[in-house]
C-alpha cells in the first residue's frame, strides 16, 4: 500500500520543506491542483529533478483537451497526470493513448461520480487506476465515509486510490478496505512536524 503525500494549497517554499522533511516516508509525492495553477509546470519538472526516483502526480484534474494536457504533464517529467471521470470517453482515451506513449499512466478521478456503471465504462476504456475522491468542500460537511468503496467493489484488475481528508484517526478504517493507495495531504503538510506525521502514517500503513 503506497502512501501518497499530496502537496496542496502551498507555496513553492513550503512544498520543498515539507518534501525535505517526509521524501523517506512518501513512495508517491503528488503535486496539487492549486499549486500546478500557481507554479505551472515548473514545479512538476523541479520535484521531479529533485526526487527522480519518486513516482510524481501532476493532479491536473484535466476534463478537456486531454492530449494537450497529458502531454504537459509527461514532458515535465510527472509519472501519472489525473483525469476527471466525469469527462467524455474521447478525452480519457486521448490521456491513455499519450501516457502510453510516454510509459506513463493516468489516473482517474472519481469526485462527482456516484454510479458503479461509470467505473465499468472506464475499466472497458482501459482504466486500470482510479482515486476515490471525497473532495474538500465536501470535507466541511463530514467525513468521508467508508461506503465510498462501494464504487469500486468488485471490479479486478482496477488499482484504487483514496482521497479525502483522511488522518492518523481515520487511517485505520481506511486501511481495512486494501486500497492500493493512501493519499494524505493537510494531516501531514499542515502538520506542526510534517516528519512525525509522515512516519506515523506510513508506520500504520506498514503493519
Amino acid at each position: 500500500m503506497n502512501l501518497q503525500i499530496a502537496l496542496d494549497r502551498l507555496t513553492r517554499e513550503e512544498c520543498i520543506k515539507v518534501l525535505r522533511e517526509t521524501e523517506q516516508f512518501a513512495d508517491w509525492i503528488e503535486i496539487g491542483t492549486g499549486v500546478i495553477k500557481e507554479y505551472g509546470m515548473s514545479i512538476v519538472r523541479e520535484i521531479k529533478q529533485a526526487y527522480p526516483h519518486k513516482t510524481v502526480i501532476a493532479d491536473m484534474k484535466t476534463c478537456d483537451a486531454g492530449k494537450h494536457e497529458a502531454a504537459q504533464a509527461f514532458e515535465a517529467g510527472a509519472d501519472i497526470t489525473t483525469v476527471m471521470a466525469f469527462s467524455a470517453n474521447k478525452t480519457i482515451t486521448d490521456t491513455l493513448m499519450v501516457a502510453e506513449e510516454h510509459g506513463k499512466q493516468i489516473m482517474v478521478d472519481l469526485l462527482g461520480i456516484t454510479e458503479r456503471s461509470r467505473v465499468a465504462e472506464l475499466q472497458a476504456l482501459g482504466v486500470d487506476l482510479v482515486s476515490l475522491h471525497f473532495g474538500k468542500d465536501m470535507q466541511s460537511e463530514g467525513q468521508m465515509g467508508t461506503d465510498l468503496f462501494s464504487l469500486t467493489q468488485g471490479y479486478s484488475g482496477l488499482k484504487v486510490a483514496v482521497a479525502g481528508g483522511i488522518n492518523i484517526d481515520t487511517l485505520p478504517g481506511v486501511k481495512e478496505k486494501r486500497p492500493y493507495t493512501v493519499i494524505v495531504g493537510s494531516a501531514i503538510t499542515g502538520s506542526d512536524n510534517p516528519y512525525e506525521a509522515a512516519r506515523a502514517m506510513k508506520g500504520l500503513i506498514n503493519q
